[in-house]
């Protein structure tokens, strides 16, 4: 069977070595937006549920600005896509890699579970379904998961840059 890069049987081919690459290649081109931006930073690298994911921590050093704007969501899924891009580039390889920078993942995540016990509110007053504002993939599967976990059901709707979550009771 032939698979091109990016479609789910070449992505479950995916060894620990290629992603432990992907995490390199990522690290590498992360490095240099840093020393370009003059932003100190620590980077850890981990392969978890077959991705890659790339942290950038404040390493405490003098004299460089710190990791503060780039931290805000917006900018990290971003640098999430620009980085994807770039190993992609390097490797030939569809990447699913996850970016996280000064514990931007950990907001995100404490806010995606305030957004739906909001959804689940609106529910409880009688609401059929609540619908949730678009966001990324890797996102709707949080909420997937954060939905099934307080009994619900969930599916995501619509294409490209509008797809989001509804929810609705089981």
């Amino acid at each position: 069977m032939t698979t091109t890069p990016g479609t789910a049987s070449s992505r479950a081919e995916a060894t620990i070595e290629d992603l432990e690459q992907e995490g390199d290649v990522a690290a590498d081109f992360l490095e240099g937006l840093l020393d370009i931006a003059d932003i100190d930073g620590d980077l850890a690298l981990d392969v978890r549920n077959g991705r890659a994911y790339v942290s950038i921590e404040q390493d405490g050093g003098e004299g460089a600005a710190d990791l503060g704007a780039l931290a805000d969501p917006t900018t990290v899924q971003a640098l999430q896509e620009l980085t994807r891009i770039a190993v992609q580039n390097r490797t030939g390889r569809f990447s699913r890699l996850i970016l996280d920078i000064g514990g931007s993942r950990d907001t995100r995540q404490r806010e995606l579970d305030a957004l739906v016990d909001r959804a689940i509110a609106r529910l409880d007053e009688g609401a059929s379904q609540a619908s949730l504002p678009p966001m990324s993939s890797y996102e709707r599967k949080l909420i997937h998961d954060l939905v099934a976990e307080r009994g619900l059901v969930s599916e995501s709707y619509g294409e490209g840059a509008d797809r989001h979550t509804v929810i609705r009771r089981a």
